[in-house]
C-alpha cells in the first residue's frame, strides 16, 4: 500500500493549521472547513535562479498617490502606495461605494486611468450614482461582472483599481460558488498579484458578518497591506474611517466625514465635533482633550448622582468602561473623602465618543465629584491627567498639542498633573495638582 504524502491541513474559515484531518477545526469550531496542502515540490533545494538580494538604502520610496481628501490620506498615512492592497468593510448601507466612488472621481479629475470593478451593481447604476456625487469623471472605466479574471485582464495600464466587493467575484482557482471562503481567498489573491506585479494600488470591498467581523476567511485580512473599517450610528450622519492594519502607515489615525445628499464630505472641525459647548455650567459636567491619533477631541463627561435605598448602588455607563465607574468612585471615597455609596451613578460621554485612553481619569473623577457633591465646576475648564489608585495625578503625553487645540476652541484654564514637563509656554492658565484632592479643592471651593 502506498504511503500518504505527508502535508498538513489548513482552515478555510480561520486559516489555523493542523497536522490531522478532523470534521470540526479545532480552532474556530467551523465543520468540513479543513482542506488539505501538500508541500510544493522543489521547495528547500536549490533555486534554477540566483536570489535578488539588493541593499535597502538603494531602494527608491515610491510616491504616494493622494485620494483627494485629506481626511483619507491622513488615515492612511499620506495617500495610496502604488502596489499597495487595502481591505475596506463596513455594515451593509453605511457608504463605503460611495467613499470609493468620490475618491476615484476626485483622481480621474487629476488624469488618473482608474478600473472600477462591480460584482453587485450594473453599469447603469454605478454610472447613476457617481452623477449623482459629481465623480463621472473621463477616466473612471466600469467593468460590472463577477469574472473577476476579465476583469482583471482589462487593467492594462490604469493606475488604480477597485474592486467592490471581493465576496462577489468568482476565481476559477477557488471553486465552489462566490463568498465561499476558498473563493475570498482566491480572488484576493488574484486581486494582489495584479496589483503588485504592476505596481498600481488596490481596494478591495469586504462585507461584514454579523458579528461584525470582515466576510470570509481570516486569512483575507493578513493577506492585504491594510485594513480599514467605515463605521457609523444609524441616526447620526457621521461616518469613522479608521485603519485596524496598517503596513504604510500609522493605525491610531481617525477621518471624520458626515453623509450628505451629495455623498460624503469631511468634517472640517472636527476637535469640538463632540462638545455642544453650552453656556451654563451644570454640576456633574467636566471636559477633557482626547487624541486619536494626532487628532485633538473636545470630549465631555456626563455624570448623575441620584440617591438609592437599595444596598447595591446601581453604575451605569455609555461610552466609557463601567469598571473605571467602581474604580474612581472607590478611589474618591478613600482618598478624598467623597462618598458615593449611597448613590447610583450614571456616566455619559456626549455624542457617542467611546473614551479608552487614560488622559480622561482626571475629567471622570471630576465630573463624579461634582455630582456627588451637586457643585458645578468652573466653566471653560479641562482636566487633564491620569488617576492612580493611590490618588496620585499623572502627566499625560502630547500636552502642548492638546492644550493647543483646547485654547483654539475657547477654553482658558487646565487642570494637569505637577510633575508635567513639557510645558515651556502654556497657551492658558494652568492649575497643576500632585493628588486628586489637591485638584477637586481647586474647582470645588
Amino acid at each position: 500500500m502506498a504511503r500518504e504524502e505527508k502535508g498538513k491541513y489548513n482552515c478555510s474559515a480561520c486559516g489555523a493549521s493542523t497536522l490531522l484531518w478532523t470534521g470540526k477545526c479545532p480552532s474556530c469550531g467551523a465543520w468540513g472547513s479543513l482542506e488539505k496542502e501538500v508541500p510544493l515540490a522543489g521547495i528547500g533545494g536549490r533555486s534554477a535562479a540566483p536570489a535578488k538580494v539588493v541593499e535597502v538604502d538603494s531602494v527608491v520610496s515610491p510616491s504616494r498617490l493622494s485620494t483627494g481628501f485629506a481626511e483619507f490620506d491622513r488615515v492612511l498615512g499620506g495617500g495610496w502606495v502604488p502596489g499597495g492592497v487595502i481591505l475596506l468593510g463596513g455594515a451593509p448601507g453605511i457608504g463605503k461605494s460611495t467613499l470609493l466612488l468620490q475618491t476615484c472621481g476626485a483622481m480621474a479629475a487629476r488624469g488618473v486611468k482608474i478600473l472600477y470593478i462591480s460584482g453587485e451593481e450594473s453599469a447603469s447604476q454605478v454610472a447613476l450614482r457617481a452623477r449623482r456625487l459629481g465623480a463621472d469623471n473621463p477616466g473612471l472605466r466600469l467593468y460590472c461582472d463577477s469574472d473577476l479574471a476579465s476583469g482583471l485582464a482589462a487593467l492594462g495600464d490604469h493606475g488604480f483599481l477597485v474592486v467592490d466587493s471581493v465576496q462577489a467575484m468568482k476565481a476559477e482557482e477557488g471553486g465552489g460558488w462566490p463568498g465561499t471562503p476558498g473563493q475570498v481567498r482566491a480572488a484576493a489573491q488574484m486581486c494582489i498579484s495584479a496589483a503588485k506585479d504592476r505596481s498600481v494600488p488596490a481596494v478591495l470591498v469586504g462585507h461584514i458578518t454579523k458579528e461584525g467581523r470582515i466576510a470570509g476567511p481570516m486569512l483575507l485580512e493578513h493577506m492585504v497591506d491594510g485594513v480599514l473599517t467605515f463605521s457609523g450610528e444609524d441616526y447620526s450622519p457621521y461616518r469613522m474611517l479608521r485603519a485596524n492594519k496598517n503596513r504604510f502607515g500609522s493605525t491610531e489615525e481617525l477621518g471624520v466625514f458626515e453623509m450628505g445628499e451629495k455623498g460624503l464630505l469631511p468634517v472640517d472641525d472636527v476637535s469640538s465635533l463632540y462638545w455642544n459647548k453650552a453656556e451654563q455650567s451644570v454640576p456633574g459636567v467636566a471636559m477633557t482633550m482626547v487624541l486619536e491619533g494626532s487628532l485633538p477631541l473636545a470630549a465631555e463627561i456626563q455624570s448623575l448622582a441620584a440617591g438609592t435605598a437599595f444596598p447595591y448602588p446601581r453604575r451605569t455607563a455609555r461610552g466609557i468602561d463601567v469598571n473605571k465607574i467602581q474604580l474612581f468612585a472607590a478611589v474618591l471615597e478613600k482618598r478624598c473623602g467623597i462618598g458615593c455609596g449611597l448613590f447610583d451613578i450614571y456616566v455619559n460621554v456626549a455624542g457617542g465618543l467611546q473614551l479608552k485612553e487614560p488622559a480622561s481619569d482626571l475629567a471622570l473623577c471630576a465630573a463624579l465629584a461634582s455630582s456627588v457633591r451637586d457643585v458645578p465646576l468652573p466653566g471653560k475648564c479641562l482636566f487633564l491627567g491620569e488617576v492612580g489608585l493611590a490618588g496620585e495625578i499623572r502627566p499625560v503625553t502630547r500636552l502642548p498639542r492638546r492644550l493647543q487645540e483646547a485654547s483654539r476652541l475657547g477654553f482658558t484654564r487646565a487642570v494637569i498633573s505637577s510633575r508635567e514637563n513639557q510645558l515651556k509656554g502654556a497657551p492658558m492658565e494652568t492649575v497643576r495638582a500632585a493628588t486628586l484632592r489637591e485638584a477637586l479643592k481647586e474647582v470645588m471651593r
